[in-house]
């Protein structure tokens, strides 16, 4: 296997699975190159307890994806989560230097808000602008070449804990990648599977994970809100472990092919059979009954999401509804009985905005895996911006000081 230039890796390493998504930047757009995916039982919560079996996840995933796209794997771009995210809103407010804003002037309004009091055993992931204020004057996307004194930035800044952190790069670091830049994971989901639209008129994301159900509220084009809940799918294996009295693993495989979170859904006299503990013989149970364990618990789990969004004042501002992701949200009834808790539209997020094996990562489980694929392109492409920008400037000069040189 060789290596390509233009390749982007997203590598999302989740509390029941870890997901390799391969990508090359073409001129006609992104190309998805190969997956690979592996079991993980090195997290809980979305926070790594076991570093060696999820260098193993890490490696198992790699190895499916390097043979999918024929291609060795260097560097990834990592998704974060877990129950020690956190997310705020800060301002930072500077003066404007000339009277006129500059696009250093805007660094320095974002570098206030940055400079939030958060402790020791803490780190800044993101500082995300929301909007611009110049002299009272709001809801500035962009204020470069406006006019005034007085620059006020508004900011998502989100933070985690250093060690939660530092394991996960040491993990990634294991297997011998580099991890290139950590996004958090719903940020990155939300690339994939939201609409410029529905981020306009107000949109919450929601993405249920196996150990975390994690938060993105946007309205206007820009973030509002982030949280994480240390609740997912693996709440509803267990249950129907416990409630069918079957072993963790067959539960998992009869949520997946007969679970059902809306109970009018399910067909009256349908039975499904269940394996079950100890070498007993499989009983045959009515799928009403699995129902009645699935539902109760997604409805616990949606409503803390509820709650949450109505904490954070955002309930108000969501015209495009919410859009449900992750491997929960594949769960049959799971929109509908989202769209009886929130009372307004629901849909599932599959990733879009790609080509090449697009059959293969048409699911809501690779949302994360692909959106850190466009988080990361749209970075670059910004970084070529600018980079472009300043050989032309420089060029500019250059030309200017040798036509001084030669007048003179």
């Amino acid at each position: 296997m060789g290596k390509k230039e233009n390749v982007i890796v997203g590598l999302d390493i989740g509390t029941t699975k870890t997901c390799v998504v391969v990508a090359e930047l073409r001129e006609t757009g992104i190309e998805i190159l190969g997956v690979g995916t592996h079991p993980s039982d090195g997290l809980r919560k979305g926070v790594v307890v076991n570093i060696e079996s999820t260098v193993e996840s890490i490696k198992g995933a790699l190895e499916k994806a390097e043979q999918s796209a024929g291609l060795e794997i260097g560097a990834v771009y990592v998704g974060i989560a877990g129950s020690h995210i956190r997310g705020q809103n800060s301002l930072g407010i500077v003066p404007v230097k000339g009277r006129e804003v500059r696009e250093e002037d805007v660094e320095l309004a974002i570098e206030a808000a940055r400079a939030i009091a958060i402790p020791l055993d803490r780190q800044i992931i993101h500082t995300i602008p929301q909007y611009y204020v110049v002299d009272e004057q709001d809801g500035i996307v962009d204020p470069v070449g406006m006019a005034g004194v007085r620059l006020e930035a508004k900011a998502h800044v989100v933070t985690g804990a250093v060690t939660s952190i530092q394991n996960v790069v040491k993990s990634v670091n294991k297997v011998g990648l580099e991890a290139k830049d950590l996004v958090l994971e719903q940020l990155a989901a939300s690339e994939a599977v939201l609409s410029a639209d529905e981020k306009a008129l107000g949109v919450a994301l929601v993405d249920i994970g196996g150990g975390t159900t994690d938060i993105a509220v946007f309205s206007e084009g820009s973030l509002k809100h982030t949280a994480v809940l240390p609740v997912g799918g693996n709440y509803v294996t267990s249950d129907i472990a416990t409630g069918l009295r079957t072993p963790l693993a067959e539960a998992e495989k009869i949520k997946i092919k007969y679970g059902c979170a809306f109970m009018p859904l399910i067909p009256k006299d349908e039975m499904i059979e269940v394996p079950s503990v100890g070498g007993r013989e499989p009983r045959e149970v009515s799928r009403h009954i699995l129902g009645r364990i699935i539902e109760p618990r997604m409805d616990e789990i949606l409503t803390m999401v509820q709650k949450e969004i109505n904490r954070s004042g955002c309930e108000d501002i969501l015209a495009a509804g919410i859009v449900l992701t992750g491997g929960g949200a594949i769960l049959e009834g799971v929109p509908e009985l989202a769209e009886q808790i929130f009372n307004v539209p629901v849909r599932r997020g599959l990733p879009i905005g790609v080509g090449g094996l697009t059959a293969i990562i048409e699911s809501p489980v690779f949302a994360t895996g692909v959106g850190l694929i466009l988080y990361a392109s749209r970075n670059i492409a910004r970084e070529n911006l600018i980079r472009m920008e300043g050989n032309f400037i420089n060029r500019l000069f250059r030309r200017f000081r040798q036509w001084i040189l030669d007048f003179f």
